[in-house]
């Protein structure tokens, strides 16, 4: 089964400094029809202004993503973590029994991320935080493995959450095909960050996304764009 979530029906939020597509309720986006999907409970797609950002703020019991697009994000945490990341890399927080951070935008270009929150399977985990850079190359028409459960033995992805997820992202130029199995009782949810794509005959374009439950797909770029797609599988609810 698959549903198309159309990006110009999400939910939004421009506050000058940041622009937001909301994939699930959040802050003053509120669909009680749209909180999560399984263990996914946020995907904000958030453009931040130079100079600007999230100041230091609280969380607690979440497992956090996020993906860089483009432009330069600058991490600090209450764990005396600091670092900055740029296009394709990934950094990683267990919130766990809490933790404060910010995120900026330190650059001089606009900064685009996917910040995405995964409900962790326990409460009260120790706070944990990673960041991860990748050659641009690796994930070029392959579906590179970002993140796993912890204890997955089967997946080389190097972040490890407290979830039955696996996260991946590829790069697929244009006119390629790539398969992506969701088995029996598991689904995924897919988003395309950048260029256009087509999936059974759903025409995808930047930002739009897929839910697919129980089903293989087929990400196919379209003729003249790459598709840079981000998916995330979990087990059905």
């Amino acid at each position: 089964m698959l549903r198309y979530i159309d990006s110009k029906k999400m939910g939004r939020s421009d506050l000058g400094w940041l622009k937001s597509h909301f994939h699930f309720s959040f802050a003053e986006y509120r669909n009680p029809a749209n909180v999560q999907f399984g263990v996914l409970r946020v995907l904000n797609d958030d453009q931040v202004e130079p100079g600007t950002g999230f100041d230091r703020h609280p969380h607690k019991n979440m497992e956090i993503i996020s993906y860089v697009a483009e432009g330069e994000l600058t991490h600090t945490d209450s764990m005396g973590n600091s670092a900055t990341l740029r296009r394709g890399e990934v950094q990683y927080m267990s919130a766990g029994t809490g933790v404060f951070h910010g995120e900026h935008n330190r650059g001089q270009n606009r900064l685009r991320l996917l910040q995405i929150w995964i409900l962790p399977d326990q409460q009260g985990l120790p706070p944990d935080y990673g960041d991860f850079r990748f050659d641009g190359s690796a994930r070029e028409n392959i579906w590179l493995p970002i993140a796993a459960q912890v204890g997955d033995s089967d997946s080389s992805a190097p972040v490890r959450v407290h979830a039955d997820i696996h996260l991946y992202v590829t790069l697929l130029q244009q006119d390629k095909r790539l398969n992506f199995k969701v088995s029996e009782g598991r689904q995924a949810y897919l988003t395309l960050i950048e260029g256009e794509a087509e999936v059974s005959g759903i025409r995808l374009f930047m930002r739009d996304a897929l839910e697919i439950v129980e089903e293989d797909i087929t990400l196919n770029a379209n003729a003249g764009k790459d598709a840079h797609a981000l998916i995330i599988e979990m087990a059905r609810t």
